[in-house]
């Protein structure tokens, strides 16, 4: 039997299931495919068995850590929307915190669960996770004064995926010489986002 380093024993399987989630969730960063539980033990410090414990199959795995991400992602939107003192700066916030994931190494991990999760499974869990990211942009919307917080908070979101898919893009004339878009570099995607928005939230001459 493996040794017990924790002081009971709720607390070191709490402790064996984090490092596994936490394994396997930096090996989806990396590579972009759902790993073999070799690998996530390997990862993990622990015997492959070990892993069996706690999640019987390779489904299992990826749905807790689909469980797993999706909160701590919204946590870390709703952290940063709440630090902000007036309206204006909590929608800067949220927007500021999205294309920090966005620009993040979670980006990958979001791109491979997409890709080797059934969609089935995914469906449910996004949805709620779109429904309460969704939620603080609203309202700081509304505090605002915006007449038509919903409508907008599309538009907000719409523009935050527009920049992070420019990532990597540049202007048509920044192209290389066979045509091949140079990078837009994050900070500029942001500030081009602060410059648009900047204004409407009340930014204007902010840092």
């Amino acid at each position: 039997m493996p040794r017990i380093q924790a002081p009971t024993v709720a607390e070191h399987r709490r402790r064996q299931e984090r490092a596994i989630l936490d394994a396997t969730r930096a090996l989806l960063a990396e590579t972009g495919h759902a790993p073999s539980f070799s690998a996530v033990a390997k990862r993990a410090g622990m015997a492959r068995p070990s892993v069996y414990q706690y999640f019987p199959s390779r489904d299992a795995l990826l749905t807790a850590v689909v469980a797993d991400v999706l909160p701590d992602w919204s946590r870390r939107v709703h952290e940063r929307v709440q630090a902000a003192a007036t309206p204006g700066e909590r929608v800067w916030e949220y927007v500021a915190a999205n294309l920090d994931l966005f620009a993040s190494s979670e980006q990958a991990v979001a791109r491979a669960l997409s890709a080797v999760v059934e969609p089935a499974v995914l469906q449910a869990p996004m949805e709620r996770f779109h429904a309460e990211l969704q939620e603080p942009l609203v309202v700081a919307l509304r505090d605002l004064g915006e007449p038509y917080p919903a409508e907008m908070a599309e538009l907000v979101n719409s523009l935050i995926v527009q920049a992070s898919a420019s990532f990597g893009r540049g202007p048509t004339e920044d192209a290389d010489a066979h045509g091949v878009p140079s990078p837009l570099p994050y900070d500029e995607a942001r500030a081009m986002l602060q410059r648009l928005l900047g204004p409407y939230l009340g930014l204007s001459g902010k840092p």
